[in-house]
């Protein structure tokens, strides 16, 4: 039997004893690992936040730009409303550290102006798109420090302007449109014009006997068409869709839902909570609008006339010189007063009154056909009225028809086709939106 070698056992024994001091060593290093892990997650979480922060601020400074570039063509006036939304929103609840780099000077915000989105060049004069870049924004670190990390960079930018034609190509759409078909004049609209855009009672339309021009969109009745011509219906169409009209003169429910427009609620169950009047109202802005059939032409049209005094029974003995065709023979119109009488902040307007609620987007159809009572509508495309006045109810002569002035460019909601294209160019509808920022992979 072979003899085990003790002095050798012993060593044996002996040799883990001589390895303890390598646990500490690894423990440390495990532990600033975790630590360096731990810093990466909690500070990238935090920059994130503050890019999100520093994101919206721009994303609100472009679109403010953008918007008053659009009314304005004033690069000037764009670029003081894109400093002024961004120290607004900078200094908004969650953003101290966003506001105190801002304040303190650390933050250079950049407005720059372009003629096409991509590719954006800057140095465009006139627009109409906008970038506001902000650089200098530094997320400083807590954790990450052992790793030699002491400040994230967080800059953003945000490109704007207005969209391509609404409601024209591919996936086009427009939403919020009025219940009433517009029939197209010979030759097509002209900018400022005065169009009768509904007929009154006894006074038969282009589409046929029993049509008025009032369509049902997503309901039919008259409660339903009362409230979706105070507003109600905030579905989209498209063009060359079909639509139904809802036959019957419906004098009391359309008039009902116009006037809340007007901030005249007179029944129907319509409340300015739900339908608020518009920011500027008719008796600020006072003026009296007949409209009259003229029926010595075939077939008779309506013609608009401007009067003084008491209207009853005009239309039995109008005075041509009163006659007028467009909105700069009226005292009150779209572009004399009421675009520049409605913009600022709401606290300078009636509580609870809203922006643009009397300027309505209407599909235009085909008014070529003779329609018998309920029919349906091919729409070739969508126009933009402004309302001149509330709509006259009763018996009296012109009561009961809509007279709009047609406002070319018109900013409304909807979506652009699936290529908007770059630039304003011949559009009608539209409206200002967001783009990506095509030197900026996370704008």
């Amino acid at each position: 039997m072979r003899k085990i070698n003790r002095a050798g056992s012993r060593y044996a024994s002996r040799q883990p004893s001589n390895q303890k001091g390598i646990v500490a060593p690894l423990v440390a290093i495990g532990l600033l690992a975790i630590l360096a892990v731990a810093g990466l997650a909690l500070d990238s979480s935090h920059a994130l936040a503050n890019k999100t922060r520093m994101q919206n601020t721009v994303d609100a400074a472009a679109l403010a730009a953008a918007k008053v570039l659009d009314q304005t063509a004033s690069t000037v006036e764009a670029t003081v409303a894109a400093f002024s939304l961004f120290g607004i929103n900078a200094a908004g609840s969650g953003n101290h550290e966003l506001n105190a780099a801002y304040g303190g000077g650390e933050i250079t915000v950049t407005v720059q102006f372009s003629s096409t989105v991509s590719p954006f060049v800057p140095g465009s004069p006139n627009g109409p798109f906008v970038r506001v870049i902000a650089t200098g924004f530094e997320t400083q670190t807590t954790l990450s420090q052992v790793l030699g990390i002491t400040e994230i960079p967080t800059p953003a930018s945000a490109v704007a302007g207005p969209s391509g034609p609404l409601g024209e190509g591919n996936g086009a759409e427009i939403c919020d449109i009025a219940p009433i078909a517009v029939c197209p004049p010979v030759g097509g609209f002209v900018d400022d014009e005065l169009e009768v855009l509904k007929p009154g009672p006894g006074n038969h339309s282009a589409i046929g006997p029993g049509n008025y021009k009032m369509l049902r969109l997503g309901c039919s009745g008259g409660a339903c068409l009362r409230e979706n011509v105070a507003g109600d219906y905030n579905a989209c169409a498209t063009v060359d869709e079909d639509v139904d009209t809802e036959p019957g003169v419906s004098s009391g429910p359309t008039s009902q839902g116009f006037n809340t427009r007007f901030g005249m609620y007179e029944g129907g169950g319509l409340s300015p909570d739900d339908y608020p009047p518009d920011r500027v109202l008719d008796d600020q802005a006072p003026q009296e609008l007949k409209a009259c059939e003229d029926e010595t032409v075939d077939p008779p049209v309506d013609k608009v006339y401007l009067i003084s005094g008491d209207g009853n029974n005009y239309c039995q003995s109008p005075q041509s010189a009163d006659e007028v065709t467009m909105a700069t023979e009226i005292p009150y119109s779209y572009d004399n007063s009421y675009k520049t009488d409605s913009e600022g902040d709401a606290s300078q307007f009636a509580t609870g009154s809203a922006k643009n609620r009397r300027l309505l987007v209407f599909p235009i159809v085909d008014c070529t056909g003779d329609e018998t009572g309920q029919s349906t509508l091919h729409v070739d495309g969508f126009a933009c009225f402004f309302m001149l006045q509330p709509l006259e109810t009763g018996q009296s002569d012109g009561a009961g028809k809509i007279i709009g002035e047609y406002v070319g460019d018109c900013e409304v909601n909807g979506t652009s086709g699936t290529n908007p294209g770059g630039g304003p160019g011949g559009m009608l509808l539209y409206k200002i939106q967001l783009y990506k920022d095509p030197d900026s992979a996370d704008s």
